[in-house]
């Protein structure tokens, strides 16, 4: 896999978010232009991307702002975490609750609670920038 690509609305919101999250900015650039219009099946086509990448280099993530057509919104919103399609987004971390709290500024919020799992994790979902359910998971012992 290359990467996982995210629709928002705000991009430096969302670049802040996943910074915060450890990921590094790699790049960012304008896309436009016939083919990338052929690929997304609409004219007009704006859009603006932010590529964030793992500290390891061994993950990335393609954050969107479509400028022209607009983007729309998936119903219900916020969707449960039962809703077809992706899931989650999962993050190990060092310090789950540090962790937590630095995201919250940045709009993060618990999606239930942060939970011992079988001894062997300490896991929580938190809501991240278009409420994509972002896993964070913190290894135990």
């Amino acid at each position: 896999m290359d990467h996982v690509s995210i629709v928002v609305a705000d991009l430096e919101a969302a670049v802040a978010f996943f910074t915060e999250l450890g990921m590094e900015l790699e790049g960012r650039a304008p896309i436009e232009g016939r083919e990338a219009e052929r690929v997304n099946g609409f004219d007009g086509l704006r859009a603006e991307i932010a590529m964030m990448r793992t500290p390891d280099g061994g993950g990335k993530l393609e954050l969107t702002k479509f400028h022209s057509p607009a983007a729309i919104s998936a119903e219900p919103d916020p969707a449960p975490s039962n809703t077809l399609g992706i899931r989650s987004i999962m993050f190990e971390v060092d310090d789950i609750e540090d962790t937590v709290a630095r995201l919250r500024p940045h709009g993060a919020e618990l999606v239930g609670e942060i939970v011992r799992y079988e001894d062997v994790y300490l896991l929580c979902y938190v809501r991240g920038p278009q409420d994509v359910i972002v896993a964070l998971a913190e290894k135990l012992g």
